[in-house]
């Protein structure tokens, strides 16, 4: 595949910063003036706009593949995409863990989702450079990976839920360990506040540390699984951003009904595992892209039928 141009890499950037900026132009417009209840249906109209665009700019992209770079790319793209939006999807449980524990309100989770998702693109595109580099040096890591991807799997068939609400629902140990090294504020609508005279940081402040923390977890799983798609640098990069900017916009959308869909983590798992297969039979089979997206598409359309089928037979 031929090397990637810089114009690409800045007119993405340059793409990515346009439409972040239309949508927290349409988020804020107007905003204050309304009531609580009417803010409340303008974030949830506001996550619905987000996610088309976000979601169109996506497949706008890998039309611009298509014809820059060829198809190869374009559908490695997509595939890639595919797979980190889904790991996305699931990522969302545990945020609306975290904003349960921290009692943040819903006015308020969207500015830490949205500096939360800056954090993940830089982290993610560090790793991303990485995992590339270790690959191209190292033929060995691809195991590793299909290892770490085998493990991401088996946790995520694995009957935890329970036990992962317990473990988010600790922070006030680790809460009063940070507050001895700078004070706490119970305040949750501010980062940063002054209280009789002392510069504290605030449990909007604590949610956004804990965010960018499980970010660097799932980047464990999401990275390994979109180089088991390209090891191209530019199209895993882009992949993974666009999947991971509309995570703010998904997040108001789904997070409602993300404990109806109870067999996404069985197809998540199986599309981990596929990864990993992928990998580890690499030098002896190669898994073209379109196939993997097929594979990708028909796994989780799979699972989501089978949640809708299973809601609507219970009722």
């Amino acid at each position: 595949m031929q090397p990637t141009p810089l114009s690409h890499w800045l007119g993405f950037h340059l793409a990515l910063l346009l439409l972040l900026g239309v949508e927290l132009l349409y988020a804020r417009v107007g905003l204050q003036a309304l009531a609580p209840e009417a803010k409340a249906r303008r974030q949830r109209r506001t996550a619905i706009i987000a996610t088309a665009m976000w979601v169109s700019a996506a497949l706008a992209f890998s039309g611009f593949l298509l014809r820059s770079l060829g198809s190869t790319a374009a559908t490695q793209f997509l595939a890639g995409y595919a797979i980190e939006e889904a790991l996305s999807v699931d990522n969302l449980f545990v945020f609306l863990l975290l904003f349960r524990v921290f009692k943040i309100p819903s006015l308020s989770q969207p500015r830490v989702l949205f500096w939360g998702v800056l954090g993940a693109i830089l982290m993610r595109g560090g790793f991303i450079v990485a995992g590339v580099d270790l690959l191209a040096r190292f033929q060995w890591v691809s195991y590793v990976f299909a290892v770490i991807l085998l493990g991401a799997a088996i946790r995520l068939v694995l009957p935890e839920e329970q036990a992962l609400e317990e473990e988010v629902a600790r922070p006030p140990i680790w809460i009063r360990w940070v507050a001895r090294i700078h004070p706490v504020s119970l305040r949750n609508d501010v980062f940063f506040s002054e209280e009789n005279g002392t510069r504290m940081i605030s449990m909007l402040f604590l949610s956004l540390l804990a965010i960018e923390v499980t970010d660097v977890v799932f980047a464990l799983d999401s990275i390994p699984a979109v180089l088991s798609i390209t090891r191209h640098p530019f199209i895993a990069y882009t992949s993974n951003i666009l999947a991971v900017m509309s995570l703010r916009s998904l997040f108001f959308l789904l997070a409602r009904a993300l404990k109806q869909l109870r067999f996404l983590h069985y197809g998540l798992a199986a599309v981990l595992a596929f990864a990993a297969i992928k990998m580890l039979i690499s030098r002896v089979y190669e898994v073209g892209p379109l196939p993997s997206l097929a594979v990708i598409v028909a796994i989780l359309t799979v699972t989501i039928l089978l949640s809708l089928f299973y809601k609507r037979s219970a009722t």
